[in-house]
C-alpha cells in the first residue's frame, strides 16, 4: 500500500488497480472513502479502463473479432508499476501484454498520478497510444464517500448532493445496466438533492456535462464534514447500490459511457468512445476536496 501524507490527511493507494483506499483526517481519523465492505459493494475507487459501464451481452466487436469483456473493463483488477513515489504525490501505470490482449487487442500505456496538496487530493490519467493505429476506448473513477460521515447516529438521508452550477441537467437514463442516450431526461439541480436509497432504484443519476468544470458537494446538517468533488467530463455519475441500505455514496467522472440500448456491439460506434489517434496522449481528471 502506498502512502500519501501532509499535515492534515493521509491518504493511500493500492498498485492493485492504481486505487485509492483511504482518505483520513489526521486529526480527527475521520475515514471519508468507503471501506469496501463486500456485502454492499466490495470497492473503494475503481479506476474503469478500456471501458465504462457495461456492454450488452458482455462482448464487443473490434476488427471483426470478437471480445469479452466484463463490467467496466480490467484495469480495476490489474497491478499498476509504481513509476515515482514522494511524500506528496506517487504516479503509476498500466501498458499492455499478453492478458489484457487477450481482452482488449490495442497497445496503450495508462498512467495515473495522485497529488495531495493541503485538504485536496488530484487525480490525472494519460492514455498514450505508442501504436501506429487509432486506440478505441472509454475512461472512468469510480471513487465512494461514506454517509454518514463522522457522526455513527446520522443516517444517509442527513445529507444530500449540490451541484455546481445550480441548473436542469441533462440525465441519461440506464434501462438495466444500459444507456438510454436517445430519451435524456431534465433533472432540475438548482437546489440540492436530498439523499435517499429510492434514488437509485433504476442504478446511477447519469448527468450530462458537456465537459463543463462542474463540482459535486456531499453534506449534512448533522456536521461541518463533506467532500467536493471538481471535474471536466462528459458524464458524471451519481450511485449507491439499490435496494441495498448502503451507507456510501459514489461521484463517478466518466469520460464514457455503458453501451447505449441500441448499440450493434462495434467497439469502433460504442457510445461516447474516444478514437486516439496513433502516437497521441488523452488527458483526465478531477479533484477531489475533503473538509
Amino acid at each position: 500500500m502506498l502512502t500519501l501524507k501532509n499535515d492534515f490527511l493521509t491518504v493511500k493507494i493500492n498498485p492493485l488497480g492504481a486505487e485509492l483506499t483511504s482518505v483520513q483526517d489526521n486529526e480527527s481519523h475521520l475515514e471519508y472513502m468507503w471501506q469496501a465492505d463486500k456485502t454492499y459493494w466490495g470497492r473503494h475507487a475503481p479506476i474503469l479502463f478500456p471501458i465504462v459501464g457495461r456492454l450488452q451481452d458482455n462482448q464487443y466487436r473490434l476488427d471483426g473479432k470478437t471480445y469479452h469483456m466484463t463490467q467496466h473493463g480490467f484495469a480495476r483488477d490489474r497491478e499498476f508499476t509504481v513509476v515515482e513515489q514522494a511524500e506528496d504525490h506517487v504516479v503509476l501505470r498500466l501498458t499492455a501484454d499478453d492478458q489484457t490482449k487477450e481482452l482488449f487487442p490495442a497497445d496503450f500505456s495508462l498512467t495515473v498520478q495522485y497529488t495531495l496538496v493541503a485538504h485536496q487530493l488530484s487525480f490525472a490519467a494519460t492514455v498514450d497510444n505508442p501504436a501506429n493505429t487509432p486506440l478505441t476506448f472509454s475512461l472512468g473513477a469510480h471513487p465512494g464517500f461514506n454517509v454518514p460521515l463522522g457522526d455513527p447516529a446520522a443516517d444517509f438521508t442527513d445529507y444530500q448532493v449540490t451541484v455546481s452550477p445550480k441548473q436542469v441537467y441533462q440525465r441519461v437514463p440506464l434501462v438495466g445496466p444500459y444507456s438510454d442516450t436517445q430519451h435524456s431526461v431534465p433533472m432540475d439541480l438548482t437546489k440540492p438533492m436530498a439523499l435517499d436509497h429510492d434514488l437509485f432504484d433504476h442504478d446511477a443519476k447519469v448527468l450530462t456535462l458537456n465537459n463543463h468544470e462542474t463540482t459535486l458537494m456531499l453534506s449534512s446538517h448533522v456536521n461541518d464534514h463533506g467532500v467536493a468533488l471538481t471535474l471536466a467530463a462528459p458524464y458524471v455519475g451519481i450511485w449507491s447500490p439499490y435496494p441495498k441500505q448502503a451507507p456510501f455514496v459514489c461521484f463517478e467522472p466518466w469520460w464514457g459511457l455503458a453501451d447505449d440500448v441500441q448499440a450493434t456491439g462495434d467497439l469502433e460506434t460504442k457510445v461516447a468512445i474516444h478514437h486516439l489517434a496513433a502516437h497521441e496522449s488523452f488527458q483526465a481528471a478531477y479533484q477531489i476536496t475533503y473538509f
